[in-house]
């Protein structure tokens, strides 16, 4: 499970930070949150392959975390993608996919699924769970969280004293399916333990500070969120619907997640050390992203 940052500028992106976009690799697949423009070749730049990408999450509609799109479906097109593409986002993402699909004289041959959400669960995947929640920001914007489905720990020792031989039984056992032994049901329940934490991760998108944000995070393995401003530009911030660092890890620290990675940095911070020791006094487990961070979401 790999989160990679391909661009973690603000509104303009600058010689080393590029414009918004993040994908984790996981599941079988690679995940793409928000897409700035010169994402895809972000993705040429970082190895990253368009065409494992199934699911796109957009957190809202200013141009610095969506214009990358239309390359991006183009390039898919032209390296002949057939399977289908899922786009999420908030209203009017429907609509403003219609208008990306008739930009220009390309012929896509794969479908496009677009969903406005909302609120709440939105993916139920076999391996992974995707919820969106509203953020604080001055047009609509969605938070993401992933999480990880895990199975229950497999009991093979107590199983094998009920009488269930190692082999395919096994695996109909971890499956959740009863198997017969004898004259016996062993039913699932009684060779597997309690349940697992799967691995979480909560992506913020633009946001003033809010206190839901705090319960939407609680206790996830990562939370990635944006850090606009330093605290000297604090009304700045405010007025435009943002967050400094010192707002950002104390985020983290109310929601007790286990790390902080800050992301959507102003060009005005060549330098990010002061954004940097800002957080800090706040929160330890903090990184500040730079484009081709990857950071490994190990499980417990």
């Amino acid at each position: 499970m790999e989160i990679t940052f391909l661009g973690t500028s603000s509104a303009l992106p600058t010689k080393n930070r590029s414009h918004p976009a993040i994908t984790l690799k996981a599941f079988g697949e690679i995940i793409l949150l928000d897409c700035g423009e010169g994402t895809q070749r972000q993705m040429t730049l970082a190895g990253i392959s368009p065409m494992k990408i199934n699911h796109i999450f957009i957190t809202h509609l200013h141009g610095d975390h969506f214009l990358g799109l239309p390359g991006l479906i183009q390039s898919m097109a032209f390296r002949g993608r057939e399977k289908p593409l899922h786009i999420y986002g908030p209203r009017p993402i429907g609509q403003l996919m219609e208008n990306i699909v008739d930009l220009g004289y390309y012929s896509i041959n794969f479908t496009i699924n677009t969903y406005e959400v909302e609120s709440g669960l939105i993916l139920d995947e076999e391996d992974f769970k995707v919820y969106s929640f509203p953020a604080e920001h001055n047009v609509p914007n969605l938070a993401y969280k992933i999480e990880e489905k895990r199975s229950p720990k497999f009991l093979k020792d107590k199983a094998m004293e009920l009488g269930v031989k190692p082999g395919p039984d096994f695996s109909r056992l971890q499956a959740g399916n009863p198997v017969k032994v004898g004259d016996k049901i062993i039913r699932p329940e009684q060779v597997l333990g309690d349940e697992r934490k799967g691995r979480q991760i909560v992506y913020s998108g633009d946001t003033r500070p809010c206190t839901s944000m705090v319960d939407f995070a609680r206790g996830v393995d990562v939370l990635i969120h944006e850090a606009t401003f330093q605290e000297a530009l604090r009304e700045r911030a405010v007025e435009t619907c943002h967050s400094t660092a010192q707002d950002a890890a104390k985020i983290a620290k109310d929601a007790g997640v286990d790390n902080l990675i800050l992301t959507h940095i102003s060009t005005r911070y060549q330098d990010t050390d002061q954004l940097e020791k800002e957080g800090l006094n706040m929160f330890k487990n903090l990184i500040i992203a730079r484009d081709f961070l990857s950071f490994e979401v190990k499980r417990i």
